[in-house]
This record gives C-alpha cells, structure tokens and sequence, in this order.
C-alpha cells in the first residue's frame, strides 16, 4: 500500500509538472502496477487506474500509447474507458491492437468505431476471435475489399442475411471472394446456390474440390441453373421462330451485319442476337441460344471469330451474356486475349464439327 501511495504522490507530481518524460515514466510505472496486480484488484480499484491512465495519456507522445496499447489489448479486465479511447486513437499502431483483441470492447462500440473511422480501424476489428452480426454488417458495407475478405475469412464472424446479400453482390467479379464466402461452414444453403449461379467456373470447380460430399449437388445445380436462364430467356422473348424470320429477311436484303448484330447485343435482343449468329454461322437457334445462356465464354469467342466478328460485337455478345452481373475489366480482357490469339480457321473448323455433329444427331432421331 505504502508504494501505491508513493505512486499516487509522484502521479499527482507528474500531473501537475507538465513534463512529458515524466508523464511517460509514470505511465509505464502504473501500467506494470495495473498489470502485475491486475488478479487482486477490485472493480473500484480499476474503475481509479482508469482515471488514471485517462490522464496520463491526454499528451503523451505516439510511441508511448502504442506501447500502453499492446500491454493493455489482451487484459480481460482492462479499464473501459481508457481501452475505448485507445480504440478510437487516430493512430492505427495505437488502435489497432485494442480493436483486434481487446474483449473489454462491446458490439455497440464496435459498431460506432467502424462507423467512424478509417479502413485501417475496420480491418483491425474484421480481425477480431469473435465478430457479431451487427459488427459485420458494418465492415461489410463500409469496408474495403480488404476489410470484406479478412471477416470473410474469419471463421469467428456470424454474417447476417442482410450480410450475406451484401457479400453476394460484392463477389461477382471478385473470384477470391467468391470463393471465401461460397466456403463459410454456416453459409445458408440459398445464398449458397446464388453464390454458384453467379461465380467463375474456376469459383465453382474450386468450391467442388474443397466440398467433395457435395460436388455432385453443385454440378446439379450449375445445370439446373443453365437450363433455368435459357427456359427463362426463351419465356421472356417474343418467340424465337419471330426473330429467326426478321434476321432471314434481314439477310436475303444484304442488311444483316456485324453493325446489327452487335446493335441487338448492346440494346439487350436475346432472341435477335441468338438468331443471328444461328444464321451466319448456320447452327441451330438452340445450340447458340445454350453458348449465349451458359457459363462458357469459349463457345461465343469461337463462334464470333467462326463468322469473323469484330471483338466489339463479340464483347456485346459477352455482355449480353453476363447481364445483369456483368462482368469485370480483368475477365473482359483475358476474353480478348483468347479471341485475338484464336485463328479463325481453327474456330470455323470447330462450327463445322459442331454442326455435323447436329445433323448427325437429327438423323438419327
């Protein structure tokens, strides 16, 4: 007691002298008191080295807290107030430790922390043991991608349906993502099958091979998802037989060009677009109708360097394909890494063989 009282006196000492080496000094003497004797303290006891602490840190210099931080982080009963204003330092090196370990931290600050402040403070706390719903649903919506890919990764953080939705959007066209959110244990089973719908075939040959038990029920439901976006495509349309003779008519008149094809593609003509290329490359509506509706982009490149598109029009086909998802600048371009290096005999060679294989199978029906 005699050296708690001694500490008191050179406390208020430091307090009132303004010197900042000594407000240093005092400040690494309480904490290894606090720490040290931290199992035979009471709250009341705590609740005085708060103030403490509170004091001591208001002008002290960033090395000073940033040590104070990292002995304090992991202490189950660290001062709450001071611990809170550690979290809400400017400084990341100050904050950091406090908002990834600290368990004296409730949801309600965490929130109102990543509400606030920067991507270095929501990183920080995306790394936490344990990550409520309303903790995520911050990080996910404010978050960078590097704040969004760390909770994914966490496998103490709960996600929301609200959550989910969210990361859902912010996977497509991001395959490492995709593939971390599609690989969560407690993944609803419907924001899963969304998740498959969505993802690269590289994302879902992954996921396969990380959840064997159930690579036949994704393989399953990647066709059944297929044959959904053409049944509905095809629902959707006028009729296809319609928009078979508007591109014949167009054709024996001389105006069924690269120049049309690519306007049905960019103003979203499912049925005129499918017919057109049926008819240049003379394959069935059902077969093009099947590369457009598909996850296959290889399909549309052969076909539009086949018929010898520019790789304008066969990126308005591509887009066309991916609709509403769209697709991202890195995947559009190893399209066209693909198109420009396909020889377009090679492609003709490949529609010839496709469509023999069509009549072959027609006459033997």
């Amino acid at each position: 007691m005699a050296e708690q009282n001694n500490l008191i006196a050179e406390l208020e000492e430091a307090l009132s002298s303004g010197s900042a080496d000594r407000r240093v000094n005092t400040l690494r003497r309480v904490t290894d008191l606090f720490v040290f004797g931290l199992g035979h303290f009471s709250g009341e006891h705590i609740a005085v080295f708060d103030d403490v602490f509170n004091h001591l840190i208001s002008d002290i210099e960033l090395s000073a807290r940033t040590v104070l931080a990292g002995r304090l982080a992991k202490l189950p009963n660290a001062p709450l107030k001071v611990i809170r204003k550690l979290a809400f330092d400017d400084a990341i090196e100050v904050a950091g430790p406090v908002l990834s370990h600290s368990g004296v931290l409730d949801n309600v600050t965490l929130v109102e922390n990543a509400n606030t402040k920067s991507q270095a403070h929501l990183l920080a706390i995306s790394q936490r043991s344990a990550l409520a719903e309303t903790v995520t649903d911050v990080l996910v919506e404010r978050g960078n991608r590097e704040v969004a890919l760390s909770a994914v990764k966490n496998e103490g953080a709960k996600f929301s349906e609200v959550g989910y939705v969210r990361l859902l959007k912010r996977s497509v066209g991001d395959d490492e993502l995709a593939k971390s959110v599609g690989s969560r244990r407690e993944i609803p089973r419907h924001h899963f099958l969304n998740l498959l719908t969505k993802a690269s075939k590289a994302v879902r040959l992954e996921l396969e091979a990380a959840n064997p038990h159930i690579a036949d029920e994704i393989r399953e439901v990647v066709a059944q998802v297929a044959a959904a976006i053409q049944a509905n495509a095809a629902a959707a349309s006028w009729n296809f037989v319609r928009a078979r003779a508007l591109v014949e008519t167009m054709r024996s008149g001389g105006r069924l060009t690269e120049t049309e094809l690519e306007n049905f593609a960019r103003n979203k003509k499912f049925e005129e677009t499918a017919a057109a290329l049926a008819v240049l490359c003379n394959l069935p509506i059902d077969v093009i109708e099947r590369a457009i509706a598909q996850d296959r982009s290889e399909t549309i490149l052969i076909v539009a360097k086949a018929v010898g598109l520019s790789w304008a029009a066969a990126k308005a086909v591509l887009l066309l394909r991916a609709g509403d998802r769209g697709m991202s600048t890195q995947a559009l371009d190893q399209c066209k890494k693909v198109f420009d290096q396909l020889n377009r005999k090679t492609a003709q060679e490949v529609v010839e063989f496709q469509r023999r294989r069509q009549e072959t199978g027609s006459k033997a029906r």
